[in-house]
């Protein structure tokens, strides 16, 4: 439908353009004495009728080609400043009036006063728009010295805390998944608004409509994760269609996203948590906040723990704490299923997890 009323639209501004062309030649006057002035109307039907046909032809091209257009201007204006923006705005409007005031007297020139006239408009407004983007470091010296000169420094501080911008909180398919997310909302541990793209919901429904059963459950896991933040968390839930059609990658497209919106990607991603440092996008990431609540084990402490298996070197033994951190332990191979007093030799710490080595000081037989 939208296809169709698009052609429509095309065909009636290639109809326009028929009529606009030989209306302008009609107003030179070189149709005068060479055609009479009763059969110049149907030239403007056949010129209408003609432009109007060739442009639904090419409509689709040009829909296509507009298109390119639309996006390629979009990408542009999303790298230029708010600012920048509305000065420029402001100067064209400014440009524009002064180039009004000007062309009162050029429009009165014959035939080349409206020509004259246009191009006043297209560079006044060009220059005004320019002025104001090169000057914007003096008018925002000049808005700020009137504020200051209008507001106490107390009512400032006051402005500035009210005026805080918290950054939305944009979830990826990993955290989801993940569902401590679900925890830390309830903990009230996230502000903001928490952002899911429909890119990341389709990328969920994929997984659980995969015909790995893993996969599968992954999937569902996520979708009632998400369901039970939306019925039972007073969390702003924002599911935004924004997409990005020249992107294939999903993680590529939520950093896009971040920068946009001035967001934050909340991933349990290690790999997505490094790209994201290169593209400068902040990150939330999951297990570093999880390592960071984790009980800090010191050499020196004994801890009591089960050996559950053989490592991969030789002599050595696996243990878990209950939070999942993986212990290796040296001369362990024989403690398989057994409890073990063990003495903390070290700690590694990485984005990854931790992993904590030692060596068993006294064996304690289960019973």
């Amino acid at each position: 439908m939208i296809k169709k009323l698009g052609a429509i639209l095309i065909t009636l501004i290639g109809a326009g353009i028929g009529l606009g062309i030989v209306g302008t030649l009609d107003t030179l006057l070189l149709f005068e004495g060479k055609v009479p002035s009763d059969k110049i109307i149907y030239i403007y039907i056949f010129s209408g009728i003609i432009f109007g046909l060739i442009f639904l032809i090419l409509s689709k091209k040009i829909s296509l080609l507009l298109k390119k257009l639309f996006n390629e201007v979009e990408d542009e204006m999303q790298k230029i400043p708010v600012s920048d923006i509305i000065l420029g705005f402001f100067g064209l409007i400014m440009g524009l009036i002064i180039a009004y005031l000007l062309g009162t007297a050029l429009s009165e020139i014959p035939i080349f006063g409206v020509v004259l006239m246009v191009l006043l408009y297209i560079i006044l407004g060009y220059v005004g728009m320019r002025v104001m983007v090169k000057k914007k470091n003096d008018v925002i010296r000049i808005f700020d010295k009137f504020k200051r000169n209008r507001v106490d420094d107390k009512k400032d501080l006051e402005d500035e805390k009210k005026t805080r911008i918290i950054k939305p909180k944009i979830l990826d398919t990993s955290v989801i998944i993940d569902g401590r997310i679900y925890e830390v909302c309830k903990a009230d541990f996230l502000e903001g608004s928490l952002i899911i793209p429909e890119f990341v919901l389709k990328e969920l429904q994929n997984i659980s409509d995969s015909s790995d059963d893993l996969k599968r459950v992954r999937g569902r896991r996520g979708l009632d994760i998400l369901q039970k933040i939306q019925k039972e968390l007073d969390m702003d839930i924002v599911i935004t269609e924004k997409d990005y059609e020249n992107v294939k990658e999903v993680d590529l497209k939520l950093l896009k996203l971040a920068q946009e919106i001035g967001g934050k990607v909340v991933t349990t991603d290690f790999n997505l948590n490094k790209v994201a440092e290169v593209h400068g996008v902040p990150v939330l990431n999951m297990n570093e906040l999880s390592n960071a609540l984790k009980p800090m084990a010191i050499p020196g402490d004994n801890i009591l723990v089960n050996v559950v298996k053989k490592g991969k070197e030789a002599n050595q033994g696996v243990a878990y704490l209950d939070d999942g951190t993986m212990i290796v332990i040296e001369d362990g191979k024989d403690f398989v299923g057994k409890e073990v007093d063990l003495l903390v030799t070290s700690v590694l710490q990485t984005p990854a997890g931790r992993m904590i080595f030692g060596k068993p000081k006294k064996l304690k037989l289960l019973e």
